[in-house]
């Protein structure tokens, strides 16, 4: 969820995992790739009205790249690969948050992607009141999501709360009102926990 502080979770695991060897690759979403990061511009421009399918379509591109160019190379050399942000974000924004229905999104991005789906998804659960209030103490310029209004919002979060009940082993939800320190380090347990029982 927007505001839920994936970035700085991002930077706390980023230190928490430095003395690992190889250490984990951190991409993010959209982009990660220069083509990617481009297409993120277009999607997150505040300016811009946008057709949902267009959306849906521009999330699936620059994930296709993403995954070809930079995951799947890393994946198939053994590394641990943590993006902020994957498929389950455009199933819950795209698939309920849109209307576009979770089956339809989940289908274009396997034309994308094909099977890749995550080992493990950390979905950061954060109240309505929390994430306005954060919102409104950041005092950042809204993108185009963030945009989108409470409506639109609490589809997303209906979204994820689904997606999760129904893959609960694969979909860990974390309480994101908690200390950034202790949800790195619930989250670096579940990696490591995933990198032991690999084959």
């Amino acid at each position: 969820m927007d505001f839920s502080g994936k970035s700085t979770l991002v930077r706390n695991l980023k230190t928490l995992f430095s003395d690992l060897d190889p250490p984990p690759f951190f991409t993010r979403e959209p982009g990660g790739t220069p083509a990617a990061e481009r297409i993120r511009e277009v999607l997150l421009d505040p300016e811009l009205d946008m057709d949902p399918w267009t959306e849906a379509y521009l999330y699936a591109a620059a994930r296709a790249g993403l995954v070809r160019g930079s995951i799947l190379p890393r994946l198939e050399s053994g590394r641990v690969v943590v993006c902020e942000r994957f498929l389950d974000s455009s199933l819950a924004y795209q698939g309920v948050g849109r209307g576009l229905g979770v089956a339809a999104v989940r289908e274009l991005n396997e034309q994308a992607i094909g099977d890749v789906v995550p080992d493990a998804t950390f979905y950061l659960r954060l109240s309505p009141e929390e994430r306005i209030r954060r919102a409104r103490e950041s005092g950042a310029t809204l993108d185009r999501i963030e945009k989108a209004g409470d409506d639109f919002m609490k589809r997303v979060e209906e979204g994820f709360e689904e997606l999760a009940r129904s893959e609960p082993d694969r979909i860990k939800v974390l309480d994101a009102s908690l200390p950034p320190e202790r949800l790195a380090e619930a989250i670096r347990i579940e990696i490591l926990s995933l990198q032991d029982s690999r084959p």
